[in-house]
């Protein structure tokens, strides 16, 4: 039997922004993404693709964001993403940050891929392969967010 997380637990006032950085125009993942996002309760800020750097900083701090979620397929992560947390600091964001595709062309070791983005300043490094309630659980352990008992619903396995 597994547990599936249903309706919002939008009063806990979790907001995730999430994007796709740079040029990249892949919308399939965060779109996947913003279904389970909302599903397990978080308010989702979806900024779709292409999305610059400067348009996450707003974002994440318009809503006050408790994470931001970046996506990139199409390989240019490492480029598209120096200096976003410089900013996101400049803007006094203190919101936990996610990075999840294929970052890098020719991505053959994941162990120096996951160290580029983490010497980047992001907190989580998923790669393609990542399944969403994976990105999920994380999210939900590091903003220690729950869903309530009353949103649970058992599903037949």
């Amino acid at each position: 039997m597994a547990v599936a997380a249903i309706g919002g637990d939008t009063h806990m006032g979790q907001t995730v922004i999430l994007g796709v950085i740079g040029s990249d125009a892949h919308v399939v993942g965060i779109t996947i993404l913003e279904q389970a996002l909302t599903a397990a309760g978080f308010d989702v800020e979806n900024l779709g693709v292409q999305t610059s750097k400067a348009e996450f900083v707003s974002a994440a701090e318009s809503e006050d964001a408790g994470a931001v979620l970046v996506s990139s397929l199409y390989g240019h992560a490492e480029q598209d993403c120096q200096g976003l947390h410089e900013r996101l600091a400049d803007a006094d964001c203190d919101a936990v940050t996610y990075i999840g595709g294929n970052l890098a062309v020719g991505q053959n070791d994941w162990a120096e891929t996951e160290d580029v983005f983490r010497e980047l300043g992001f907190d989580r490094v998923f790669d393609a392969e990542t399944d969403p309630e994976a990105v999920v659980a994380s999210l939900e352990r590091d903003l220690d967010h729950t869903t309530t008992e009353t949103e649970r619903v058992s599903v037949n396995s």
